[in-house]
């Protein structure tokens, strides 16, 4: 009797979990920035040693290297994110740091049981990005910036383009 009752038990318990109960789903999505080559705006530029950093945060998001697309995180509890951008961090002589400053409104969407909730982000116009230089000026190495959407809902496409 015990067998059956431990049984009845077990085949109650797993039938209640419900294939959603593992998040696959997509969670709260990064910015991408992607690198195009000022001088010819078609073919994408690589970055040589980009160091990135939230201001206000003391851990850098690291140095990228050869790469051509970036993703980085905003604040979900905020509406606006400031970055350092060094480009060439590694030359003490060659290093230019410049600012970009994201400006948005934050919204919670329902993914699933499992997963909860995800913040999606729409970035204000007409001014959802403001460029700043170092406070010593060394000029600019972001020559422009294109925004390709105000919604970052998704990792799987290019938010803004940078020209350098």
């Amino acid at each position: 009797m015990k067998k059956i009752l431990l049984l009845l038990l077990l085949a109650i318990t797993f039938s209640s979990c419900e294939k959603d109960d593992i998040c696959t789903e997509e969670t709260t999505p990064r910015l991408v920035l992607e690198f195009y080559d000022i001088s010819n705006p078609s073919n994408l530029k690589n970055v040589v040693n980009l160091k990135v950093k939230a201001v206000g945060v003391t851990d850098d998001l690291g140095t990228y290297n050869g790469v051509s697309k970036v993703k980085l995180p905003l604040k979900i509890d905020g509406t606006t994110t400031k970055y350092s951008l060094v480009l060439n961090s590694t030359s003490s002589t060659f290093y230019n740091e410049d600012f970009l400053q994201f400006d948005y409104a934050t919204h919670n969407v329902y993914v699933s049981r499992a997963c909860g909730y995800k913040t999606t982000f729409t970035l204000n116009s007409p001014n959802g990005v403001t460029k700043t230089d170092a406070a010593t000026p060394d000029g600019f190495w972001i020559q422009q910036i294109n925004v390709q959407t105000t919604n970052i809902e998704t990792e799987n496409e290019t938010h803004i383009k940078i020209y350098f």
